[in-house]
């Protein structure tokens, strides 16, 4: 298991690499470039400048987040041909910088959606809050600009500026399409795209949707584990496998998160790992809370259990942390403190269900 942090190059991001390396035990980062457009390629020298700049600060980058998909791949329009091609040429470019792993979602239209980036909790932080029925009433240009204009003017993943444009009418053409289709979809573009990452040596890695339940009608399919074991099936390979994101799976209360994690690691289908914690005020109302168990909804340490002893080895980083200590001007859920408590606690309690094993084995 290596412990990573989440980075955004390109002077697009609050917290410096030399602070990221002052973490104990978190090895690397996961990058994105995020001024490429979607379905655009990524460039090798580019990609090769980034790597410089992170290992010239002691820290590794085997893993990538995200290279997003073309909405016309997700549409299955006869354009998609061309998008999966430019994302088969992105591959190859991120295995020569080493990349092993890269986290992507089949997400329509937006990736993930809060209805607050900034809600007070009770000991004086604030986190990212999910109000569905706020959502609801809210028309996608309003919910545009409550993530846009409350983002600190950092870029947000999945909210780039030509997917806001096209937004109501893509919520739109989704209306008329059945769930089966974009299985289908998914599949299609599964199997042209596998055989390269098992070429080049790059696990891929889906991730939940984000919340795991339908929005304005949008197709939701990563959500539960019966959609994980269906989506899995679509290719058979080992590089098709997970980001599993115990927050956004966390969203759905029905859904076990660590039964979720013990089976699909122990199939060797979990690459990467976001670990966080969230707290429900009602069955589609949540807040991001600290990671440690008693914060929230989710027992960390089983979580962590679940991976541990059922030989997960890929790649775990905390996912999004609360603004505490006075950090106001980072991108929402990705300041530095409250994340890097995070990576510790969950370190502790991963060397303490590792050791408590060898204690086990040898009494």
């Amino acid at each position: 298991m290596k412990m990573i942090f989440r980075w955004f190059p390109g002077g697009n991001d609050s917290v410096p690499l030399e602070y990221i390396r002052q973490i104990p035990g978190v090895s690397g980062v996961a990058v994105m470039l995020s001024d490429i457009p979607v379905g655009d390629v990524w460039p090798l020298a580019r990609l090769q400048s980034m790597k410089a700049e992170i290992n010239s600060a002691g820290l590794e980058v085997e893993v990538v987040e995200s290279v997003n998909i073309h909405e016309d791949i997700k549409k299955g329009l006869p354009t998609r041909d061309r998008y999966i091609e430019n994302y088969i040429k992105t591959l190859k470019n991120l295995s020569k910088i080493g990349i092993k792993c890269l986290c992507y979602n089949f997400m329509p239209v937006m990736d993930w959606v809060r209805s607050n980036l900034e809600f007070p909790l009770e000991d004086g932080s604030t986190a990212m809050y999910y109000n569905h029925e706020e959502v609801l009433k809210m028309n996608p240009a309003l919910i545009a600009e409550e993530m846009l204009g409350n983002s600190n003017g950092y870029y947000l993943p999945g909210w780039e500026p030509e997917r806001l444009k096209a937004m109501s009418a893509d919520i739109e053409f989704y209306q008329n399409m059945s769930e089966e289709k974009y299985w289908e979809n998914m599949k299609y573009f599964l199997d042209a795209v596998i055989p390269y990452a098992e070429e080049y040596d790059i696990k891929m890695a889906i991730h939940p949707d984000d919340p795991p339940f339908p929005v304005y009608g949008l197709p939701k399919v990563i959500n539960s584990a019966e959609n994980i074991r269906k989506f899995l099936k679509l290719n058979n390979s080992p590089y098709n496998g997970l980001t599993l994101c115990t927050g956004s799976l966390g969203g759905n209360k029905d859904n076990d998160i660590p039964a979720i994690v013990k089976e699909f690691v122990a199939q060797g289908r979990v690459h990467f790992a976001h670990i966080r914690n969230i707290k429900h005020m009602d069955e589609k109302e949540f807040t991001e809370s600290a990671h440690l168990s008693q914060c929230g909804d989710l027992d960390m340490y089983e979580v962590v259990k679940a991976f541990h002893d059922n030989g997960f080895d890929g790649y775990i980083r905390p996912d999004h942390g609360r603004m505490i200590w006075g950090e106001k001007e980072a991108r929402p859920g990705y300041g530095l403190y409250d994340r890097a408590l995070g990576a510790v606690y969950l370190l502790g309690i991963w060397e303490a269900i590792h050791k408590g094993s060898h204690i086990s084995r040898k009494n």
